[in-house]
């Protein structure tokens, strides 16, 4: 999809931040300076939320000098509860200038050169820029901080809004004043006291703009540069919106309304936002940089576009002029433009939707396309400007992290309950995050929702829902058929239909598909991974190192998955130095390094040394836990589970998978945990657990006809009922060198041409038995490190010892024993192996 360490791996996490310093510190003599800062220092220490929270736990304290930092976990109103109690406390010490700045935010616990506890990330840069608008007295409040206090009664009154200011690096904040009667600084501070004198001019010229801004933009109209149309191969870049309303809610929001308006068009191609971040990063700039016409322009040349398009709002009196331009990033010509007017707030949306469609028309789009893919802008997203700036600022957050955009797409929904394309972002945040259980719940309500998306946004959604929530494969990759075919030059529906066609198996087509995804857009890391993956499982493994050289050359080649898929080829390749160097770059890195351990668990454990893969797998299992990545923890867990039932360890297999469960209980957790106890002869179990699957799962197509013939075929393995695991495992025949999503081993299973192998043994068909474990050595690409890789060898010996070929036995036995020639002596099927070599000779 377009979706790991010790217990000491940094996890993002947020905080609630009360920055603080001393207004003038720096004018006072050095004993003036130790007296206020003690001062300070023990009316902090005596304050209840203080003591609360260092109580807890749920604190770390940081000095800056003529401050301090605190720091809270857990508690949102912690920071403000503090602040208003420091206020009344320092009423007594008026010569200690004291003013505070507080922020809610994500960050790392992190160890400072001291091993001292500390924090990084935006939650604490944030505050201590809020903190540096106020003057003496002040509290004040990011906007995100007073929109969870303003949920609660008692804050209700104490917060005022002073509207936004710019900070440091150009970045604008919205700010709230919390004061009551007895504390903080009811003034404006002078910073905002400042920028609005500077904004003076402009608003006694109001009247003078809002009487020219229609002229101007008609002259433009008249005279402006005669057009000059965009063919099928250009891109375009969407620049932010000009908003010259003073009013917040169409900041970002308006951008992503033309964006999804623009989207629906087959004719022009949008630079994603993965293109757009990944452009910014060439251009040492932040991820979310504001997109101004001159960034754009920038943004549009770095990536071979064409064009950019430009947005203005601004008021007429009690009506907003929207206007478009869609500027010739080379030349600076104007290609076309576009002006209505919205007779009120409520009804910018629908005016920008219908400017947007008159815009495709004007840049060449033939009539009869814009006139079909036309879903008014309030049907497509949200009639709520609220809501859209909200899903807004998480698509902006996603250019950085999946965890940053839950509280904005949670906040969208909130607003708009019906709001379909949140529900679809949220259950992508939340599948790439590992959290399958809330994705799929998303996905559903997403597509119970979709008459409420653009024409492309339903294919999204469909999408979600046939792959992750009901499971129907084929239905998804049809609709995938359907969404290439209806928008020809969309990156994401070529780029999922080749990761459909890899989790099903049909590597040559995955190939194909994703090279054109590749195409279309060359900087989307997830396609670069999943083809190294197709690449490796088709065994052209200098296609597959050729295409991750190609990803660290356009600057995407630190996605983790990337990697790991990389260190798979790496493994194939016996180069322990280049798996050496993607463990160290995984050391520290949220979410990736926990995905190396389990790696390396299985690495160490495809030669048998299981004792060391045990303690990969703890590590990783450790990780997901810190992290309270739950589901991911339990499939770290069933992962090893299901190697130990396959060497033979059986009862630890089953301890293993039983605490799996008890953690998560979730499709892939049932599934891996029935396999497992198949596979340790729990019968019972398997079969119950299977039960559950085909009840609650009955359309999904790789439960169906996957997982559920392997499991019920390997309990009939159990019971040396070799033809009624044959006559079991017959409708996993199209999907037998599928790599299943559920699978989260390195490397593909390919358990129905194992089953088919262990059951010819038991009919004691030795040659049959031989092909089908040679079928599964021949794929090696495809199964990497995956346990039955080595077992596969293994079983090739049996078969060979049956026909009664013993020089090819003993040779076969002989590879396998030299590849576990480390492994703990101790392990069952390295026990019986070697009693079976023995009677060869």
């Amino acid at each position: 999809m377009d979706a790991h360490i010790s217990g000491h791996t940094p996890s993002l996490e947020m905080a609630y931040v009360l920055f603080m310093d001393i207004v003038a510190y720096s004018t006072l003599h050095t004993d003036q300076q130790q007296n206020v800062l003690n001062i300070l220092q023990e009316t902090v220490r005596n304050n209840a939320e203080f003591v609360r929270a260092q109580s807890e736990d749920q604190l770390i304290r940081l000095p800056t000098g003529d401050g301090m930092a605190l720091v809270f976990f857990g508690d949102p109103q912690a920071p403000a509860r503090c602040a208003l109690e420091l206020s009344r406390s320092l009423h007594e010490h008026p010569e200690i200038m004291l003013r505070m700045g507080i922020h809610s935010g994500p960050v790392y616990r992190v160890a400072d050169i001291n091993t001292n506890r500390n924090v990084a990330g935006g939650g604490i840069n944030l505050a201590q820029r809020v903190m540096d608008c106020g003057d003496a007295g002040h509290i004040l409040v990011s906007k995100a901080t007073a929109d969870v206090l303003a949920e609660v009664k008692e804050w209700g009154g104490r917060l005022h809004d002073l509207g936004e200011a710019e900070v440091k690096h150009k970045q604008r904040v919205h700010l709230f004043n919390l004061w009551s009667e007895e504390t903080g600084n009811r003034e404006r501070p002078s910073k905002l006291r400042l920028a609005r004198k500077s904004r003076i001019k402009t608003i006694a010229a109001a009247v003078f703009t809002a009487v020219v801004v229609t002229a101007v933009i008609g002259a433009r109209l008249l005279y402006g540069p005669k057009a000059h149309a965009l063919n099928a191969a250009d891109t375009v870049v969407l620049a932010d919106f000009d908003n010259k309303t003073g009013d917040a809610v169409f900041d970002d929001t308006l951008r992503q309304a033309l964006s999804i308006s623009l989207r629906q068009s087959p004719f022009l191609n949008i630079v994603s936002e993965e293109k757009v971040g990944a452009t910014l990063k060439l251009m040492t700039r932040p991820a979310d940089t504001r997109i101004t016409p001159p960034v754009a322009r920038d943004v549009c040349q770095r990536a071979n576009s064409k064009a950019y398009i430009a947005g203005l709002i601004a008021p007429v009196g009690s009506q907003y002029v929207v206007g478009l331009d869609a500027v010739n990033c080379r030349t600076g010509e104007m290609l076309a433009q576009q002006q209505s007017e919205a007779a009120g707030k409520e009804k910018v949306l629908d005016v920008l939707g219908v400017a947007a469609g008159k815009l495709r028309e004007e840049l060449g789009e033939s009539l009869s396309t814009v006139e079909k893919f036309a879903t008014p802008l309030a049907d497509a997203t949200t009639p709520s400007l609220d809501a859209l700036k909200a899903y807004s600022q998480g698509l902006i957050k996603s250019r950085q992290s999946d965890a940053e955009t839950l509280p904005f797409f949670k906040r969208a929904i909130e607003l708009d309950p019906s709001f379909a394309s949140a529900y679809e972002a949220l259950g992508t945040s939340f599948y790439n995050l590992g959290e399958s259980g809330a994705a799929r719940d998303d996905f559903t309500k997403a597509f119970q929702l979709s008459g409420r998306a653009s024409e492309r946004e339903r294919f999204v959604i469909a999408a979600r829902y046939y792959q992750l929530v009901t499971g129907e494969i084929e239905k998804a990759i049809e609709n995938f058929q359907i969404w290439v075919q209806a928008y020809p030059r969309d990156a994401r529906a070529h780029g999922n239909l080749g990761g459909l066609y890899g989790a099903t198996g049909r590597f040559e087509s995955a190939v194909g598909e994703t090279l054109e995804a590749l195409r279309l857009n060359p900087d989307a890391g997830a396609n670069y991974a999943n083809l190294v993956l197709s690449y490796a499982a088709l065994n052209r493994l200098d296609d597959a190192k050729g295409i991750y050289n190609k990803a660290v050359a356009r600057g995407v080649g630190d996605d983790p998955l990337m990697r790991v898929n990389f260190f798979g080829v790496a493994f194939l390749e016996g180069d322990t130095a280049e798996m050496e160097r993607q463990m160290a770059w995984s050391a520290g890195k949220p979410q990736a390094e926990e995905i190396f351990l389990a790696a390396k668990s299985d690495t160490e454990a495809y030669y048998g040394r299981l004792r060391s893969a045990r303690e990969y797998s703890r590590r990783a299992i450790e990780s997901a836990l810190h992290g309270d990545e739950k589901e991911t923890a339990a499939q770290w867990m069933l992962s090893a589970a299901v190697r130990e039932a396959e060497f033979g360890n059986s009862e630890r297999a089953r301890r293993a998978a039983a605490s799996a469960l008890a953690l998560s209980v979730n499709h892939d957790s049932e599934i891996l945990a029935a396999l497992t106890f198949a596979r340790a002869n729990d019968s019972a179990q398997a079969e119950k657990l299977a039960n559950k699957l085909m009840a609650d799962y009955p359309r999904d197509t790789l439960v169906i006809s996957y997982w559920l013939p392997v499991v019920r075929a390997a309990i009939q393995i159990g019971s040396k009922n070799g033809a009624r695991a044959l006559e079991i495992i017959e409708p996993a025949g199209p999907y037998e060198l599928a790599n299943p999503d559920t699978w989260p081993g390195l490397g593909g299973p390919l358990y129905p041409v194992y089953i088919r192998g262990e059951a010819r043994l038991v009919l004691h068909q030795g040659r049959e038995a031989a092909g089908e474990f040679q079928k599964l050595l021949e794929h090696r690409g495809s199964l990497r490190a995956c346990p039955l890789g080595p077992l596969a060898r293994l079983g090739l010996a049996r078969a060979y010892a049956l026909q009664g070929d013993r020089a090819k036995a003993q040779t076969t036995y002989r590879e396998f024993l030299t590849l576990w020639k480390d492994a703990d002596v101790d392990t069952p099927v390295l026990v019986g192996a070697k009693v079976e070599n023995a009677k060869l000779h």
